[in-house]
Formats: structure tokens, sequence, C-alpha cells
């Protein structure tokens, strides 16, 4: 099976269909989510303390949807207009700007205190276009977000790698732009269930987390998601209930967006009779 960056340049391949899927499909969905929380687990953010993050390569929002479950506000950049259309469709929480990575990140220095990726960074080392070259465009887009980060935040990238040499190179030019850090396997013996995340520092050199494995995480505790975690203690979905929804309403006030007033009807389920 060919992968997708090798059929068509991003902005190409992730057309209006291939976007509806990241809304309509629920086994890319639950994909998304799960690499997305384990993302952000990776970027070791303060507890009870809302961030303001990064999303590269955010599609159609549904790694910002888990960003918003924890709390954070956030930014999404991508080079696909179709995923962007969906994710203003969905009404995401964050603001998303069309911009292609590989031109570099264009916000001021020390704007977030953190970034995610979730299957994006693969892209760079094509040479879509004749003009393209892939040393250059990660270098570029390295220095841009390590800039743009506060000094000690993280980057975490979940990404595919095609093998061994270009793990090599894309790590070699994060460390070229001032970061330190490396790649995260998370359950190295499984075909299937095999993921590369890579952790990138600014605030110096410290030890990696360690990956997991089909029994433990780095802690030696199970592994389950936060939203399945939740989804057991509530018995119900996450996104659902007057409290829910209250929290939204309220983190768009304080964005600064335009919100109905709550009151007593506020997340009262409808009985569908009109």
């Amino acid at each position: 099976m060919s992968r997708p960056e090798h059929l068509a340049p991003p902005e190409i391949f992730y057309n209006e269909d291939e976007a509806r899927k990241y809304t309509q499909n629920s086994r890319i969905i639950d994909i998304q989510v799960q690499m997305s929380e384990r993302a952000i687990e990776l970027l070791l953010l303060p507890d009870d303390q809302s961030c303001f993050l990064l999303d590269i390569g955010c599609g159609s929002g549904l790694s910002g949807s888990v960003l918003d479950d924890q709390g954070h506000f956030w930014v999404g950049m991508d080079i696909s207009q179709a995923m962007l259309g969906i994710a203003i469709e969905r009404e995401v929480e964050g603001d998303v700007i069309l911009s292609d990575m590989g031109q570099g990140c264009p916000f001021k220095a020390g704007s977030f205190d953190g970034a995610i990726s979730i299957s994006a960074l693969q892209w760079l080392c094509n040479a879509d276009k004749s003009h393209h070259k892939p040393v250059q465009r990660l270098y570029k887009f390295f220095c841009t977000l390590y800039a743009c980060l506060s000094r000690s935040a993280r980057a975490v990238f979940q990404f595919y790698p095609e093998n061994a040499e270009q793990m090599e190179l894309v790590t070699s030019q994060a460390m070229k732009a001032g970061f330190y850090g490396g790649v995260v396997v998370d359950y190295p013996n499984s075909t299937k269930a095999k993921k590369y995340f890579l952790v990138l520092m600014t605030g110096g050199n410290v030890p990696l987390p360690k990956g997991l494995d089909s029994e433990e995480n780095s802690q030696g505790v199970s592994y389950t998601s936060k939203r399945e975690r939740l989804k057991q203690q509530r018995g119900k979905s996450l996104k659902s209930g007057r409290n829910w929804i209250l929290e939204k309403k309220e983190r768009r006030r304080r964005q600064g967006k335009e919100v109905r007033a709550d009151s007593k009807y506020t997340g009262r389920k409808r009985s569908g009779r009109f």
C-alpha cells in the first residue's frame, strides 16, 4: 500500500472527500484522539493550568478538540483548505490558519507554551515541487518553531518515518535548530500499535520519557486514554451534559466570542416533540 505522501502533495491529497473521513469514520477519529492524548501527555504540561498551544497540521480540528477537552487554548495551522473548511464547519474552539509548515511558523517569538502535531511531519521529507528541498524546509520549520515557543516548552510530533534515514534527517535538523530531545517509540514490538513520537525540548537536555509497551506505561501503570477513563467514571460521552456545555461556553467567552446567555434550558435534553 502506497504512503499518502507518495500519492500527491498534502493540499491535494486531503481534498473534500478525504477531509470528510475525519468527521465520519469512527476508526480514524478514535486513532487521532488516542495519538493526540498521548502527544499531550508527553508535553508534560503543568497540572490544572490552561496553556496556549500550537497544533501543527491541525486538519479538521480533531486534535484541537482533545486540547479543548483538557482545558487548553490553541491555534492550528494546516496546508489543506478542505481540512480547515471542515474544522470551521465543526466550529472548533481554536483559531486556524492556512499555512505551509515548510515555509515556517508565522508567529511572534515566545508565543506558545507547547506544540503538538499528529501525522504531519513526514510530509516535509518529500519534495512535492521542483524548488522544494526537504533539508532546507525542515530546518526552516524547526528554526521558526523554536523561536515561537517559550523557553521551557516542548513540542511533540507523532509521525510515520519511512525508514531510519528519514528519522535521522528529521531529528538532525531539529537538533541543528536548537532543540534537545529524540524519538520515543510506543509499543515497539507491535506491528499495528507501534507509534513514533519526536519529543523536542527547548529548556535543556533532560532524559526522554519511556515509550509504552503492551502492558505498562513509563510509570508501570496500565495505560488508558483520559477520554475513556472519563467515560467510565461518568457513564456517558465526554461531550454531553450541562456542565460540559457551560464550560465550553465559558471558554468561548474568555476568547472574546459571542455566546448566548445561560438559562435554565441550557444543556437540557429536548424531547423531540414540537
